[in-house]
């Protein structure tokens, strides 16, 4: 604990200042709550605008919004990220949230009743703390990708912005969510693409057709996402820990999309031999670059409370279980399968709103 400088107090810190964080910003706001939210960011949003250059949101406008502020786009619209980016900025600056930006915590625990936090040189103190933060903390890389040859470009997803950074020759994505889908279809464009991975399933729609706007989507985020598969469903908590381990299905494409594209598919990189990845069993020898989509890990060792088993907060709702004072938000399926998605994330905060204020009072 950092004792050397001042302290700073509240009663509630808020730490992470993406959607969800904000989100919980306006319902404490509006309950008349003293709070303070920390982001590691110099600028609001720019955990969107960190991401690859094309990516567009999942989700149209109408569902992009955050409580209080429509978002500024054609309703069937899908975003980019950086105006995603954008509008965080703006719904900050619009309720006068009190975000103190670039301010990356480095340790979070408990001294009696109190919690401690120290971010760099400073220190903060708070009665309540909400963990605002998603799982995607720390790119997820193999071990024995440390063993691939030199002349062999490696970016993960995280770092992968456009086409630009691959040299020519062969690209090799490895993971075949949503990201590896995007990513091996643009790098398609330019070079030979393999495709690793399993195949993590599809929305049986197209999100951007005639019919997706007009129902579809509103199917399956409104009530599907939103409604039946949650911690009180039977449904919700038999399909929770597939979701969790294996991510989500394929949203904005579809399968036939790579073989029209003429990316290879494969079904998993087995290590490395004379310094280039092994495939399918199978020796490589002119594989140029290599985008890693396998995901990340939580990276929550920087809080020292006793609140976690199989990495995973044991909580309910976010309100962590025998912790009075401790909270997280934004964690995929927290309680339903949206509650990761812009479009979720406010229920989720409301909620924790709620019991902050009951707990206060």
């Amino acid at each position: 604990m950092n004792t050397t400088n001042r302290t700073e107090r509240f009663k509630v810190i808020v730490i992470g200042g993406g959607q969800s964080g904000l989100s919980l910003g306006y319902y404490l706001s509006q309950a008349g709550h003293s709070y303070l939210i920390l982001d590691a960011e110099k600028r609001i949003g720019d955990a969107w605008r960190k991401r690859w250059d094309t990516l567009r949101l999942f989700t149209p406008a109408r569902y992009d919004s955050l409580p209080g502020l429509p978002f500024p786009a054609p309703r069937h619209s899908f975003p980019s990220k950086d105006a995603m980016g954008d509008y965080l900025e703006q719904y900050a600056g619009h309720f006068n949230l009190p975000v103190r930006s670039g301010v990356k915590v480095d340790s979070l625990s408990r001294d009696g009743n109190i919690y401690e936090i120290d971010a760099g040189e400073q220190h903060f103190q708070a009665e309540h703390v909400v963990v605002a933060m998603s799982n995607f903390q720390y790119p997820k890389i193999p071990s024995f990708a440390k063993e691939i040859a030199s002349g062999i470009v490696q970016l993960h997803s995280s770092a992968y912005k456009n086409p630009s950074q691959l040299q020519e020759g062969p690209v090799l994505v490895v993971g075949a969510g949503n990201s590896g889908a995007e990513i091996a279809l643009e790098a398609a464009k330019g070079h030979p693409v393999w495709l690793a991975g399993r195949d993590t399933g599809h929305i049986p729609f197209h999100i951007e057709s005639q019919a997706a706007k007009l129902f579809l989507i509103d199917l399956v985020i409104r009530f599907v996402f939103y409604r039946i598969l949650t911690t009180d469903t039977l449904i919700g908590r038999k399909v929770r820990p597939k979701m969790i381990s294996n991510g989500g299905t394929l949203i904005r494409h579809k399968p036939k999309e790579f073989a029209a594209a003429g990316i290879n598919r494969v079904s998993r990189v087995n290590g490395v031999k004379n310094g280039m990845p092994v495939i399918d069993g199978k020796e490589t020898r002119d594989i140029k670059n290599i985008v890693w989509c396998t995901g990340y890990y939580p990276r929550f060792s920087w809080i020292d409370i006793p609140v976690f088993k199989h990495e995973e907060p044991m909580q309910n709702r976010g309100v962590v279980t025998n912790e009075p004072g401790l909270y997280f938000l934004g964690l995929h399926f927290l309680y339903a399968m949206s509650s990761a998605m812009i479009q979720g994330v406010p229920r989720d905060a409301k909620h924790i709103a709620k019991v902050i204020g009951q707990r206060i009072q």
